[in-house]
């Protein structure tokens, strides 16, 4: 909904026909650019003065965590259409889009009775849009779970040699293990090639020489390949993180292979499936949030009449959509249409 619009209530000095044609010929004249319609409240059951006191305390309130609700679920929609590569679609009420929901609103009798007290009304509201929002945030932390997995996944499969996985750069032949014989890999700086390349044969004994092979470079680092008996293999680390170079632990396995690979396919399919349920149930439930929050305007609109006007229930409720340079104008209408003494 990209337009801005305004609720507002007019007290009837004569007739709602009256004043509705009355505003009607205003806007056009003065503000002819501002759509205009009317809102239409059914008569809700009024209580006593001091219920209606209360019950206006907690409206602003309410309508801040309704409106609250509403926006994170319209940002959570932006989000997952912008990474799923859709186009934005148009927000919906049960198929009608949200702006003709607005300026045509029918008060639904089945969900809330206009028999019931306004109290009764407003916390049904409430609870409602309180469970929506306790929904959202469980299904979101499920989505980003999987997500910063995958995310750490990747990360290690695109990050520095220093801490990406190993698996897909190392082949079987790269790899001599015997009864004696062990092959590391180690991690030297793109600048420090030359030094591991002279120094590395004589950083512990028992090292084979001729043994390191760079297997991989990035921008970063080369990695390199050392074979050395097995019971030196601790001085090596040692002797090698002092000159600064990183021994990578590493031990070669197929089956180990298979599984990240499976692992990570199944995060994905996870992903893709979490993402596109979390954005169906979005549609639906902003629908139903914001339903909840024009039926929460209505009894708003309806109490705060009242205590501004007096009873009985006499005023006119619309709904105005003027642009950013026409408010004033409008405003000075609205202003002019009302009793000075309820101003």
């Amino acid at each position: 909904m990209a337009n801005r619009y305004w609720v507002v209530s007019l007290p009837v000095q004569k007739s709602a026909s009256t004043l509705w044609n009355s505003l009607q010929d205003q806007i056009s004249k003065h503000s002819f650019d501002t759509p205009l319609y009317r809102f239409n409240i059914p008569n809700l059951r009024v209580g006593t003065l001091d219920s209606l006191l209360a019950l206006s305390d907690d409206l602003f309130k309410s309508n801040t965590f309704i409106e609250g609700v509403s926006q994170k679920i319209r940002r959570q929609i932006e989000e997952l259409e912008r990474v799923s590569g859709l186009e934005s679609n148009a927000l919906t009420v049960d198929g009608v889009p949200i702006d003709s929901y607005l300026t045509r609103f029918v008060w639904d009798e089945a969900k809330y009775p206009t028999m019931s007290p306004l109290r009764e009304i407003v916390d049904g509201i409430h609870t409602l849009v309180a469970k929506i929002e306790d929904d959202l945030k469980v299904r979101v932390a499920e989505y980003n779970n999987v997500r910063s997995q995958l995310n750490a996944i990747n990360r290690k499969q695109s990050g520095s040699l220093a801490v990406r996985d190993l698996s897909n750069m190392v082949k079987p032949e790269d790899i001599i293990t015997s009864e004696h014989l062990v092959t590391l890999l180690a991690v030297v700086p793109k600048y420090s090639q030359k030094d591991w390349l002279s120094s590395y044969e004589t950083l512990t004994t028992y090292v084979v020489p001729r043994s390191s092979k760079k297997l991989y470079e990035d921008n970063e680092y080369a990695l390199y390949t050392v074979t050395l008996f097995g019971r030196v293999a601790d001085n090596f680390r040692t002797s090698a993180r002092e000159r600064g170079f990183q021994i990578r632990d590493f031990e070669y396995s197929p089956e180990a292979q298979e599984s990240r690979k499976q692992e990570l396919e199944k995060l994905v399919q996870d992903q893709d499936s979490l993402r596109s349920s979390l954005l169906q149930w979005c549609y639906t439930s902003y629908g139903e949030v914001f339903s909840s929050w024009m039926h929460f305007c209505a009894v708003r609109i309806f109490a705060e009449s009242i205590l501004r006007y007096g009873l009985p229930p006499s005023f006119l409720a619309c709904v105005l959509s003027p642009s950013t340079r026409g408010e004033k104008k409008v405003r000075s209408i609205l202003e002019g249409l009302c009793d000075s003494t309820n101003r």
